[in-house]
């Protein structure tokens, strides 16, 4: 692959799309960027803060006293807040419904908005999110939008956190899934939905495998066009 190159891979909790960008980031030789873990690290601070996650005020107020670095380490991407390296904290349903509160509010995407960009300016990456095709990356070379069905994407969440050792039930995944679903689609603030030139990748029933072999296939053929000029 030649040239800057920058992939957007959007779509709802649970989708894949984390495992889909740091594949393709392997294959196609790209710096992963995982901004979903900045707005799961603004919520995790604020719920540091004991600050409600429907606290719109308590959350703006709260950036003041936040510090996000954003540190690439073995090809990917690393989360520091205030100084300490987040890690599996914020992958827990509690985080994700703070993640999705605060990422509803403009102050903190724009907060976040400069480091994901000059992230992106200086790196040939793929970056996965909800609305990087439509705002971050608007001229993201490829950007493909993942989606799976509900029951799908419940499962693999339950799965992931199992494994990590989390006790939850997949009836918890499930409903607190269904809800970040519609928070998300409904805000006012970049809407989680596909940008208007994403391709639609519906990868239900997938394996990880077969996920990323046809979104290799979909970012080399727009990479062949572009390069063509087409």
């Amino acid at each position: 692959m030649k040239g800057h190159i920058n992939i957007a891979i959007d779509g709802p909790s649970g989708s894949g799309k984390s495992t889909l960008a740091r594949n393709l980031a392997k294959r196609f030789g790209l710096v992963y960027i995982d901004t979903g873990a900045l707005y799961r690290t603004v919520g995790l601070h604020v719920r540091n803060l004991d600050i409600s996650s429907d606290d719109r005020e308590g959350i703006i107020e709260s950036l003041k006293t936040i510090n996000i670095k954003m540190t690439l380490e073995n090809g990917g991407n690393a989360v520091y807040l205030n100084g300490k390296k987040v890690g599996d904290e914020i992958r827990t349903p509690v985080a994700s419904v703070y993640a999705s509160q605060v990422s509803k509010i403009p102050e903190v995407r724009q907060f976040l908005l400069d480091i994901q960009r000059e992230t992106a300016k200086h790196n040939d990456c793929v970056m996965d999110g909800r609305d990087i095709g439509t705002v971050i990356l608007p001229e993201a070379d490829v950007k493909i939008f993942l989606y799976a069905t509900d029951e799908d994407r419940a499962l693999r969440r339950y799965n992931e956190l199992i494994q990590k050792g989390e006790k939850v039930t997949l009836e918890e995944i499930n409903r607190d899934m269904i809800w970040r679903d519609q928070n998300d689609k409904n805000r006012n603030i970049a809407p989680a939905v596909p940008a208007p030139d994403a391709i639609i990748l519906n990868n239900s029933g997938f394996e990880e495998n077969q996920t990323l072999e046809k979104a290799a296939e979909i970012i080399e053929e727009a990479l062949n066009k572009r390069n063509q000029g087409l």
